[in-house]
């Protein structure tokens, strides 16, 4: 199934970061297609008084079902050296590995709701996502780019740099 992450760093070489998310996701069952450009994001949220995040958005493909597939994610940032447990809600981390779309699944749960309760909200979620495809749509039909046209501005997303480098083909 093709799904979409979107991927984040405030600490550290944050792009380093966001290159071992993508190293790591194919020992997790997760293989990454493609890759956005990376993007210098304001900090958005409860917690606005930290660095500047690099953003970037995957495409990715596997056979996890959503559970699963978020249990991969959580791996990767326990891998990568963010503490799970402690740490402020929308506070500085070394990385973010959220999963933002799973095909046209739609999922609740206490630890998971697809599609992701951001994805049609934030700036710094749509501007990547659309560059991977700007067909894009939720599973109810709502076109990514119609959203990202009715945001205002006021969130700062800028091009950093190009997409991550994938993992080579076995």
């Amino acid at each position: 199934m093709i799904g979409y992450l979107g991927l984040g760093s405030n600490v550290g070489d944050r792009r380093a970061q966001l290159q071992a998310a993508v190293d790591a996701l194919g020992a997790h069952g997760v293989e990454v297609l493609a890759s956005s450009s990376t993007y210098d994001t304001d900090p958005v949220g409860e917690v606005l008084d930290q660095p500047a995040f690099l953003n970037a958005c995957l495409r990715i493909e596997t056979g996890l079902g959503p559970e699963e597939l978020l249990d991969a994610c959580k791996a990767v940032e326990r891998e990568l050296g963010r503490d799970l447990e402690g740490g402020v809600r929308h506070g500085p981390r070394p990385i973010d590995v959220d999963l933002l779309l799973l095909g046209d699944v739609e999922h609740a749960s206490d630890r998971l709701r697809l599609p992701h309760e951001q994805v049609t909200a934030r700036r710094f979620v749509l501007i990547p996502l659309l560059e991977l495809d700007f067909d894009l749509q939720t599973p109810d039909g709502t076109r990514l780019s119609d959203r990202l046209a009715a945001l205002g501005l006021d969130e700062g997303v800028r091009r950093a740099g190009g997409p991550l480098a994938l993992a080579p083909a076995d």
